[in-house]
């Protein structure tokens, strides 16, 4: 049973991916946090998102993009260039997906924040499973939450994955021959996962993206 519909290859405004981006959280590097996640084979849900995300019901999700693979460096350039990769279909099967827009004071977002008001002192209401996937776009006060170019999908919770699941590895191309070894090393001397999985680097073009996924 199909999770998610096909994508033609030939469209190249979409993606099979998802990707997370691991970024700097001082006095952790970007580097430092990626190799967390690839160690301990989790994605945590560092903070809350979407509508109500400030109320006391409001759950962490783990946060991801749908951006095209030869677009990456518009991510990386503001989190850096380390990050992991999965199929959408592993984010589905798991309870995750994409998030909805509601722009601020239009009708639906004035809905979706009554729903979750309404619900402030109701942790077990229906509405805090869809609020982590509802953003509400706009000016506040002095700041803009605008960042619908970022095509989000998130998932409720820490996200756990084998060293079997990620579709890739982004890291920078420099690296790729250190990351091989460190892995082929680890898997050798069981002191940690190997990951197999092709690495891409997120300044790459089109074609080297897809050699390294597809040859």
């Amino acid at each position: 049973m199909a999770l998610i519909g096909s994508i033609d290859p030939s469209w190249k405004d979409m993606s099979k991916y998802v990707v997370h981006f691991a970024k700097a959280e001082p006095p952790s590097t970007a580097y430092d946090n990626a190799i967390s996640i690839l160690f301990e084979r989790r994605i945590v849900a560092a903070k809350t998102f979407g509508a109500g995300r400030k109320l006391a019901p409001a759950r962490r999700s783990a946060c991801f993009s749908e951006v095209p693979l030869h677009h990456l460096k518009r991510l990386a350039d503001v989190r850096g260039p380390h990050g992991i990769g999965f199929r959408k279909e592993f984010l589905v099967e798991r309870g995750g997906g994409p998030i909805l827009y509601a722009y601020k004071d239009t009708p639906q977002a004035q809905s979706i924040n009554a729903m979750v008001n309404a619900a402030a002192n109701a942790p077990d209401a229906p509405v805090w499973n869809i609020a982590p996937f509802v953003d509400l776009p706009g000016t506040y006060g002095n700041s803009k939450y605008l960042y619908e170019w970022e095509r989000e999908w998130r998932h409720v919770g820490d996200l756990d994955f084998s060293e079997a699941d990620p579709a890739f590895l982004i890291i920078p191309e420099d690296l790729h021959d250190a990351a091989r070894d460190f892995f082929h090393s680890a898997k050798v001397d069981h002191v940690g996962p190997s990951y197999e999985c092709p690495f891409i680097d997120p300044y790459w073009g089109e074609d080297q993206i897809f050699a390294a996924l597809y040859s």
